[in-house]
């Protein structure tokens, strides 16, 4: 297995340990941790999150740098990020605090770009991401990101009050969901011809 692979494979076995932290302050399992530790849990989960999610820059750029794009690689890349980002939402909207709808899109969009790389795959068609696919991720990681930080109780910590960035928040939440739709649908269209090509 090469690096790129590895670090792809480090990217999945982060996730289990981003939601172990996070779990700490669920109270069926809780350890009955005081409220200012429950907050410097979310935060030690995000940083779990972004180093995660920057791996994901790391196993590309080291798998063209070195021509170490393989078949495993082109699996295990797309397949963490999926995994990660749906772990990160799955837990926000079990905890209320992300809107299950937005789940919902974001998994729609995924099986139908999957679908259409599975058929253009059996074709021998490279369908790469685009420009705005990355944005979208991008966009994610960011949403989910600030909603693990802003929502935690930090009277304690910062003398400020992070309830009036709740509009950024619905920003955030309203721009991923537009950049998911508008990749999706311009990723179909840019490679709707996979549909209808003879084999």
């Amino acid at each position: 297995m090469n690096l790129p692979n590895k670090i792809s494979m480090a990217r999945i076995f982060m996730i289990p340990v981003f939601l172990v932290v996070l779990l700490v302050e669920i109270p069926v399992i809780s350890f009955e941790v005081p409220a200012v530790n429950v907050a410097l849990y979310r935060y030690i989960a995000a940083i779990i999150f972004l180093a995660a999610a920057f791996t994901d820059f790391l196993d590309g750029y080291f798998a063209r740098k070195y021509n170490q794009i393989t078949d495993l690689g082109k699996f295990l890349d797309p397949l963490s990020d999926k995994l990660l980002v749906m772990a990160a939402m799955l837990y926000l909207v079990g905890i209320d605090l992300l809107p299950s709808w937005i789940v919902v899109i974001i998994l729609a969009r995924e099986f139908i770009i999957s679908g259409f790389r599975t058929v253009a795959a059996r074709r021998g068609v490279v369908m790469a991401a685009d420009v705005w696919g990355k944005v979208k991720t991008v966009f994610q990681i960011i949403m989910i990101t600030y909603i693990l930080i802003e929502v935690v109780s930090l009277d304690n910590l910062l003398p400020i009050n992070l309830s009036v960035f709740s509009l950024f928040e619905m920003f955030l939440i309203l721009s991923t969901v537009g950049l998911t739709v508008i990749s999706g649908l311009l990723y179909v269209l840019k490679n709707i011809r996979v549909l209808s090509e003879d084999k």
